[in-house]
């Protein structure tokens, strides 16, 4: 349920996120870090209290030194405009101009020493202290009572308010992430149409049923009856990465992403990756071989103080692993893949992934896809990604995050709202669209993803309800950056604020998204007859961030420079060149068949129609910049020449 603590959350934080947000005083020498208790976490909600007894890790981040200067040089070496274009600092110029001090460090793990915690590490950007101990300890040390409180499904801890500091150390801590587990509502944002499949290890099997099309219209629906007066397409069984790198015009560019590394943040590592990534691209790219060379892995280790890995649905982060790392090498294939994989999906372990690849620049470009459902967010957790996706914009490193696959969010909020962390104002947003490749290869067209189903049923076709489509809207969290000034339209960047206010609008720009004109995926599944690989078409802004992530690859080395913080380019591309095409609506839809158990007809078939950019949402695919699709899509060789 959406609570209108959102916005009460964007008034502290919008503008704050510049520096420290002021803290309270308290007694005994002590003062609140604001916003730090989740307002889920109430009297109401609470089911029990926390053992004392009970283990858990938190992590303490540090306050960034002159954090307004940083964010001037981040805007000036990623602007086109601006003397200092491009010229990225290295991981150590960046800690030793604006991480905290050693002294600052040392302070705050004397604090927690004393307060009887192990400390662990310190990341090389002395972004944080990490520490652990008991549910008594930690109640003790931020002065606080824990407990256990049912929200969105789940029962998560928390504390039951603000968290307090000592006062000395008050100014140096940027915010606390770990104590409670509001980041347990991350999801990864890929989607079936038809259900995500579940991925233990290995996980249930799914399958595509036919017939489905090889190309967009080569088989058509002539069986069932028409719908609104058309015989209808068969979905595509799943693009291949051909077909996507002819569609978007980087097959015939001479670049591969070769020289360029892609970093893939998810949760947990699925045991089969490597072998079914590269059995994948021998089957459907086979002169593109994903090469033992070519690939990385960073896993983080399970933590045994958290909750156990059920409690994240760790099953379902190992199809995301493989969409996003068959999707990336697929649109690039010369490029070098690093999996990142956190220990949980807590943000206590997806923020610490993503400091890895930023603390020591580990990569060029990183694709993200996860999110939460909405900004009702901690505002420490908004403080913290903040300040690390900063550091990947002075590095030069480019930041994707998809934009989210629930549209405006109003089916499970009641209130439109964009997805966090796509929200955030120093990454670039994903969103997703349907597209129609022919048997040439070359694009018929591309709208904007809002899908809605209409299920046959004895001849006749029920209404036509939302299924899945591309996150956007307008933040409250977060004021209209730089970048958006003049090009987002005011009616937009407006929505969602008061007076004459404007918020960031997600997305920023857009790739392939929709399921049902969506990606085939290779993966280790378990079917009746046993466990092995096999492939099912897949989609979700999970897909279309790993596809940007691969194009931008391939524009690195097309242009012999890695490209950073792309959006202050990108927006000014739309008023001056035709590198970015606009995506408009389009009248289109599909017939699918699906099979009722997953894997077999043995329990029958599905028939159904899903239109490709249902328009009962509030927000819409329109000429020129829009909220499904951002800026548009990018225009091949003359995106590669311009960015």
């Amino acid at each position: 349920m959406r609570r209108s603590s959102t916005l009460l959350l964007s008034l502290a934080v919008v503008g704050g996120l510049t520096g420290t947000l002021p803290a309270t005083a308290s007694a005994q020498g002590r003062q609140d870090i604001p916003q730090s208790h989740p307002l889920w976490a109430n009297a109401q909600a609470k089911v029990a209290d926390t053992a004392p007894a009970a283990k858990l890790s938190f992590r303490v981040y540090l306050n960034q030194r002159d954090n307004a200067g940083a964010e001037a040089l981040a805007q000036a070496v990623s602007d086109p405009d601006s003397k200092t274009y491009r010229q990225y600092l290295s991981p150590d110029q960046v800690r030793d101009r604006f991480a905290a001090s050693d002294a600052t460090v040392n302070a705050v793990k004397a604090w927690l020493t004393g307060s009887g915690f192990s400390i662990g590490e310190v990341p090389s950007n002395r972004a944080y202290v990490e520490a652990t101990g008991t549910a008594d300890q930690t109640e003790k040390a931020f002065a606080v009572d824990l407990g256990k409180y049912r929200v969105k499904g789940q029962t998560l801890r928390a504390a039951d308010k603000n968290l307090s500091v000592p006062a000395n150390l008050a100014g140096d801590v940027l915010g606390v992430v770990g104590v409670d587990q509001a980041t347990n509502l991350f999801k990864p944002d890929h989607a079936t149409g038809s259900g995500t499949p579940s991925d233990v290890a290995p996980g249930p099997g799914f399958r595509n049923a036919p017939p489905c099309s090889a190309y967009y219209g080569e088989k058509i629906d002539t069986t069932d009856p028409a719908y609104n007066g058309k015989q209808l397409p068969y979905a595509p069984c799943g693009y291949t990465p051909a077909q996507l790198r002819s569609a978007y015009g980087i097959d015939k560019v001479g670049a591969d992403g070769k020289g360029t590394t892609i970093a893939i943040v998810d949760a947990f590592a699925s045991p089969t990756i490597y072998a079914d990534a590269s059995t994948y691209a021998k089957k459907n790219d086979p002169q593109h071989p994903l090469k033992q060379s070519q690939f990385k892995q960073h896993v983080f280790p399970a933590n045994p103080v958290l909750e156990p890995p059920d409690q994240c649905d760790a099953a379902g982060w190992y199809g995301e692993e493989t969409l996003d790392v068959e999707a990336a090498h697929g649109l690039a294939p010369g490029a070098d893949i690093l999996y990142v994989g956190g220990e949980s999906c807590e943000d206590n372990a997806l923020d610490v992934a993503l400091n890895y690849v930023i603390a020591g620049h580990k990569a060029d470009i990183v694709s993200n896809s996860y999110g939460d459902t909405g900004e009702d967010i901690p505002a420490d957790e908004v403080k913290v990604f903040n300040q690390i996706s900063l550091q990947a914009v002075l590095e030069g490193i480019g930041v994707y995050f998809s934009s989210g696959d629930n549209g405006d969010e109003v089916a499970r909020l009641g209130t439109p709202s964009p997805d966090f962390s796509a929200s955030a104002p120093w990454i670039t947003a994903v969103g997703g669209t349907s597209i129609a490749i022919g048997k040439d290869g070359k694009k018929i067209f591309e709208t904007g993803w809002e899908t809605s189903k209409s299920v046959l049923t004895n001849g006749v076709y029920g209404p036509a309800n939302y299924t899945s489509g591309s996150g956007g809207g307008t933040s409250r969290l977060f004021e209209q950056p730089f970048y958006q000034k003049g090009v987002v339209p005011d009616a937009l960047a407006k929505k969602n604020q008061t007076g004459n206010k404007k918020g960031r609008v997600v997305p920023d720009i857009s790739a392939v998204g929709d399921p049902n004109t969506g990606f085939l995926v290779g993966q280790t599944q378990t079917f009746p007859e046993g466990a092995h690989y096999d492939q099912y078409r897949i989609g979700g802004t999970s897909l279309a961030s790993p596809v940007f992530a691969g194009i931008m690859a391939v524009a690195d080395s097309f242009d012999h420079f890695h490209h950073g913080f792309i959006n202050p380019v990108i927006y000014k591309l739309t008023s001056r060149t035709p590198a970015i095409t606009d995506v408009k609506h389009v009248d289109a839809a599909v017939a699918r068949v699906d099979y009722a158990n997953s894997v077999d007809a043995s329990d029958g078939l599905l028939r159904s129609v899903r239109t490709l950019d249902y328009q009962g949402l509030t927000i819409h695919t329109t000429p020129g910049y829009d909220d499904v699709t951002g800026l548009g899509v990018p225009n091949g060789l003359l995106f590669l020449l311009l960015v």
